[in-house]
């Protein structure tokens, strides 16, 4: 592999993906070609992917950031028929050199990390909707997305059979996300990582895998569902606020009314209220910070002890305890 990688793409010549717009929600398509592999001597099967796969997903994503930032929603699919994703291309790894390995997992892990990103960084939210086998650097990739839906039938599951198969830890932030991001138990991360054929229906949404499991006669019309869902969060519509756009905060501003340019009227009363405040208890004789609620005051207790000497009310008891424990 001594081929010079280019990293410009043209949006109108992708070879792997099918960007669709449609007003907020853009639909991005998984459909690797089997015969556009960046390399010779493999082909890209079961949308395994490739350097030049992610190269265009990259692409996309940034695209869709800055000259798309109308976009709320990304709904990531495959064109694909039982097949999600079979994650990286086993036989461009196997002839691939080290030093490409190496950048091959760099390059793939910041363009999820990006696109994980986009719904702090640019307000997109992405969303996996799994239809087939979603295995290895595949789950990776559904694992970056903010929400995963998995169709429920026999054909469909989610999986990181590398260790089972390959002996190699997945190496896309499969299992930092499986546990760190997605909180699944440790007892079961362990199962899934080890079991080649993955978990699926109602199992995975149970360990925490998925976030939804839909029938297959109902997803297509559930993921659209969900993504106007997110799509009207995402720009605040009416309807996920209630009714006429007016979001009620409980009288609040009624009670407390909104500040209003040059007007220092609530700073000046707060202010002239603390300065009182602090003038009574200055008057009274007492401290203007409260007191601390100790049983025993702060006087005793910063005494210091002397050998020999007992202990203060209740620091004997406490020393007691611990000599109880450490017998």
């Amino acid at each position: 592999m001594t081929k010079r990688i280019d990293f410009q793409v043209d949006p109108t010549a992708y070879k792997h993906w099918k960007v669709h717009y449609d007003g907020p929600v853009a639909h991005l398509h998984m459909d690797v070609d089997e015969n556009g592999g960046l390399f010779d001597g493999y082909q890209l099967k079961m949308n395994s992917y490739d350097l030049g796969v992610d190269i265009e997903l990259a692409d996309i994503v940034q695209r869709m950031r800055f000259e798309h930032p109308e976009v709320k929603v990304v709904v990531m699919k495959s064109d694909k028929d039982r097949i999600f994703c079979a994650g990286a291309n086993i036989r461009m790894l196997g002839g691939a050199k080290h030093s490409h390995k190496v950048n091959f997992c760099k390059f793939t892990n910041e363009t999820r990390n990006t696109f994980e990103a986009a719904e702090e960084d640019s307000g997109q939210k992405y969303i996996a909707a799994v239809k087939g086998a979603c295995a290895g650097g595949g789950y990776e990739l559904a694992l970056a997305c903010n929400h995963i839906m998995l169709t429920d039938d026999s054909s469909s599951s989610v999986s990181l059979p590398e260790v089972p198969l390959l002996a190699v830890l997945p190496g896309t932030g499969g299992l930092t996300r499986v546990t760190d991001k997605r909180k699944v138990r440790r007892d079961r991360a362990d199962v899934f990582c080890s079991t080649e054929e993955g978990v699926r229906g109602k199992r995975a949404q149970e360990w925490k895998l998925v976030d939804e499991v839909i029938p297959n006669s109902k997803f297509d019309a559930t993921v659209e569902e969900r993504a106007q869902t997110d799509r009207a969060r995402g720009e605040g519509d009416p309807r996920e606020e209630g009714g006429d756009g007016h979001v009620d905060h409980g009288g609040a501003e009624a009670a407390h009314p909104p500040h209003q340019p040059g007007d220092d009227r609530h700073g000046e009363q707060r202010h002239q209220a603390q300065v009182e405040g602090r003038q009574q208890a200055l008057h009274d004789g007492s401290p203007s910070m409260p007191q601390h609620p100790w049983k025993h005051p702060p006087a005793a207790r910063s005494t210091p002890r002397l050998a020999g000497q007992p202990y203060p009310p209740g620091r004997a008891d406490a020393r007691s305890g611990l000599q109880s424990l450490q017998q």
